[in-house]
């Protein structure tokens, strides 16, 4: 098998669950050296409280082929994030791709009720977790990223540009993260061209995630008996879609051609050749638009 990130070095913030942690994985499986950062760890949990750790996302780099380094980091504390940007710098004297994943606000959001029905502190502390670290991260990382020409940075999101600025995201404070996040990536793209760098904003589909497995009460294996509750959840996604997504973008020498767009997972797929776990490629966005929000029975003929 090979590997085609051997000599990468990444940086995957926000890596401790979810599209992060498969990111990272699928980062690793192509070779990377990979530093999974996350406020959840074997010792403490965020106020999410969930039992995932960025030490087993770690491990799961270095089981898939990479090097999987965990650092226990709250994003939102400039401090923290300079801390780890200098280890990175002495450790591996350079930075290849960066991935801004972090959010850890669904508890957060008050959904479909108007701005004078929503909390201001949980509003505001959403477009906190949402944005201000991404930015904080950018802010430290991008000066070692542009050291080398090539580099990559990728902005996590929900949805893409195409379809968020067509549809209200259900809550104003997270309608403005997710729009903010594709933004950043059409900013980053401006800053880095001229050392040669690359930002894009990528979107998995209906991702189904640790949360939204236990949401729907089934595990990875019958995942497909979600559909009891949700029809439409058979276009959904694991995260390792995102993460190949992540690893092919990475791995392209012409990953230029993409810098300031923003693309779905699906998008990536029907370009790089990756499927997901079960060899499908799910066009989530395109479902979304066409079946869903069109009001059409669930029917993932044609879409995966």
């Amino acid at each position: 098998m090979t590997k085609p990130l051997t000599a990468t070095v990444a940086l995957v913030a926000g890596a401790t669950r979810g599209a992060g942690r498969q990111i990272a994985v699928q980062l690793g499986a192509a070779g990377a050296t990979v530093y999974a950062t996350g406020r959840s760890s074997r010792a403490g949990r965020s106020e999410l409280d969930r039992p995932e750790t960025i030490e087993e996302t770690a491990e799961l780099v270095t089981a898939a082929g990479g090097t999987g380094i965990a650092v226990r980091v709250d994003h939102l504390v400039p401090e923290q994030v300079r801390d780890l940007i200098a280890r990175i710098d002495a450790e591996q004297g350079r930075l290849d791709v960066l991935v801004n994943d972090v959010w850890g606000a669904d508890p957060l959001i008050t959904w479909e009720k108007p701005v004078w029905e929503q909390p201001l502190d949980a509003g505001f502390r959403t477009l906190r977790l949402a944005v201000d670290t991404h930015i904080i991260t950018s802010h430290f990382a991008m000066p070692l990223l542009i050291r080398r020409p090539g580099g990559l940075v990728v902005e996590i999101g929900d949805g893409t540009r195409a379809y968020n600025e067509q549809n209200y995201r259900l809550s104003v404070f997270y309608d403005l993260a997710k729009t903010s996040v594709n933004r950043l990536a059409f900013s980053w793209a401006h800053e880095l061209k001229p050392y040669g760098g690359t930002a894009v904003a990528l979107s998995p589909g209906w991702l189904r995630s640790e949360a939204m497995l236990e949401h729907f009460g089934v595990t990875e294996a019958n995942w497909r008996d979600g559909a009891a509750k949700d029809p439409h959840f058979l276009i959904s996604e694991t995260p390792a879609f995102v993460g190949r997504a992540v690893a092919a973008l990475a791995a392209d020498p012409d990953r230029a051609r993409w810098s300031g767009h923003s693309v779905s997972a699906g998008d990536l797929a029907k370009v790089y050749g990756f499927t997901d776990v079960d060899g499908s490629q799910p066009d989530a966005y395109r479902y979304i638009t066409e079946v869903v929000d069109a009001g059409k029975p669930a029917d993932v003929t044609g879409y995966r």
